[in-house]
């Protein structure tokens, strides 16, 4: 594999699409929250996702030539040892997502075979379906693990297969509602009026509390972009390449957040089809795919037979799109963070472990992070109940510690642009106007981070809400921890 094929435009928008779009959360919003939604996924983009977005293309754009991402950009900005905390925190959390992906991968899986999950049925010999599918996330980081060190091109091209054919589930599901809309003369099953763009149509987010927790979901479902960093010095032009490719990406997410929550109204009616008990976060985006298929059936007056057959096609359709997202998203978080972080902060580890192989990979990295995640997984998978009390509990502690890196990486900002560093790339030229973008972006994403901290105090779950609060703590002590025992070996 040729280590020098550079990413372009068009692969780089598929990347950071398959990495950040969540197709999945357009019908988790409208089961949550449904038109009322929109507001917020809208106030989530223009005070937190698009700033951040233009932030991370300045850094990215002015430090190009470097190795580290995420943990260059902050160590030139506000020092090293900040940068390392900050990174370790991000990188943290982010192995708590291969954790729980390589095992949640099976259910798209288990519905584009079955057409439904049956991954809970999976056993083999004495081994029950939490331990099958234990260790067939195991072989899963495994597969990948040996895939990403093939080179980068391998990680683009998969990345850019997840992007599109998270793309193609767009489509399919425009192209369908407006079939819809036209067969069914314009009749909506879910009526738009104002108060439906104020208020939930569901029971459990009537309160305030419910409302800002949505709130701080809405302003993590962007979550991810800054994992770009450690493949800028592979992008074709990255000064010009990589701003022009997250202007386009963040546009086109937030853009397709706010409209396909909006269409859902067109076959779904919240009280109809969505009320009953059996339909939850976990199944939502099958179900309400399902139900699109079906009723794509019913509106051309197909039999009751053939609609049901449409929604299976349908249901079987969204389990390869969601299997292919999540393929591109894990193969970019497995690579580029750990790639990130490692060579940033080169000289602060053994020599074995920055060693790059054949095809420009810190492979030994690579194996050091699936090695960790690995045992975390046989651990959690084969530990009874206790070991599932130790799986949610390291959930909790990471929930917040991503959220304080991004705190760090906007507090930055500033810091950075009085550097006049030569920027190739520049959105915020003027010092009051990046002071005034950055405090706002500052502020709500400071909040979120508050609100995750005291909301499971506010609904008397005081276990996660202590672990939430240790995470972050714990986590920023394991950093320092390992940033002065480095610097002790190096002097």
């Amino acid at each position: 594999m040729d280590k020098n094929k550079k990413i372009t435009l068009f692969s780089l928008i598929m990347m950071i699409f398959s990495g950040i779009f969540g197709f999945a959360n357009t019908p988790i919003a409208f089961l949550q929250m449904g038109y009322a939604s929109i507001i917020w996924y809208i106030f989530a983009a223009v005070f937190f996702f698009l700033p951040l977005a233009m932030m991370i293309a300045e850094y990215g754009s002015t430090f190009k030539e470097e190795h580290g991402g995420f943990y260059s950009w902050l160590s030139h900005a506000v020092g090293e040892k900040m940068a390392f905390i900050g990174t370790f925190l991000w990188l943290s959390n982010l192995m708590i997502w291969l954790l729980s992906t390589s095992t949640k991968i099976y259910i798209p899986f288990s519905a584009l075979l079955f057409g439904k999950d049956v991954t809970q049925s999976w056993t083999i010999g004495s081994l029950n379906s939490t331990q099958v599918i234990g260790l067939l996330g195991i072989a899963w980081l495994l597969f990948v693990t040996i895939c990403a060190s093939r080179g980068v091109n391998v990680i683009s091209k998969i990345s850019s297969i997840g992007g599109t054919l998270v793309s193609m589930m767009v489509v399919v599901f425009l192209v369908t509602t407006g079939v819809i809309f036209v067969a069914g003369h314009g009749q909506i099953q879910e009526a738009i009026t104002a108060h439906a763009f104020i208020k939930s149509p569901n029971p459990e987010f009537q309160s305030p509390i419910a409302m800002i927790s949505f709130v701080v979901y809405a302003i993590f479902a962007y979550g991810g972009l800054e994992t770009l960093g450690g493949v800028i010095d592979n992008i074709d032009k990255p000064e010009k390449t990589f701003p022009k490719g997250i202007a386009i990406s963040s546009l086109l997410i937030a853009g397709s957040y706010s409209l396909m929550i909006l269409l859902w109204g067109v076959s779904t009616n919240w009280q109809r089809d969505l009320s009953s008990s059996s339909v939850n976060l976990g199944n939502i985006t099958y179900v309400m795919m399902q139900h699109l298929g079906t009723f794509l059936g019913q509106t051309l007056g197909l039999s009751a037979k053939a609609s049901a057959m449409i929604g299976n096609i349908f249901i079987r359709f969204v389990g390869l799109g969601m299997l292919l997202a999540y393929v591109g998203s894990f193969f970019l978080f497995i690579y580029s963070p750990i790639k990130s972080f490692i060579l940033g902060s080169k000289h602060l580890w053994p020599e074995k472990l920055t060693k790059l192989n054949k095809h420009g990979i810190p492979e030994n990295a690579m194996w050091m992070q699936t090695l960790i995640v690995g045992v975390l997984l046989f651990l959690i998978s084969f530990g009874g109940s206790q070991a599932k009390t130790f799986y949610t509990i390291l959930t909790d502690m990471s929930n917040v510690s991503t959220a304080i890196s991004y705190v760090i990486l906007i507090g930055a900002f500033p810091i950075f642009k009085k550097k006049h560093f030569d920027q190739p790339f520049e959105v915020y030229k003027k010092h009051t106007l990046t002071l005034i973008i950055t405090y706002l972006s500052f502020a709500v994403l400071l909040f979120g981070v508050v609100f995750t901290c005291l909301q499971p105090f506010l609904v008397g779950d005081y276990i996660t809400g202590i672990w939430t609060l240790v995470g972050p703590i714990l986590f920023t002590g394991i950093a320092l921890g390992l940033y002065h025992s480095a610097q002790k070996k190096n002097k």
